[in-house]
């Protein structure tokens, strides 16, 4: 990853925290599987650009 789509923040407790752009996430899709502990999310980007994560 190159700078522009990858940045690190600090949280109130200095924890550092991951950025990433949308655009490199989707990667041209408009939506997109996401795995957590066994179970399987579905994030989707809207025509009007909005984001809904269901399960």
């Amino acid at each position: 990853m190159n700078s522009s789509t990858l940045t690190l923040g600090k949280t109130a407790s200095q924890t550092p925290r991951l950025r990433l752009e949308l655009r490199s996430l989707m990667q041209g899709r408009q939506e997109i599987e996401i795995s957590h502990q066994g179970e399987v999310y579905r994030l989707r980007l809207t025509r009007n650009g909005k984001l809904i994560l269901t399960k």
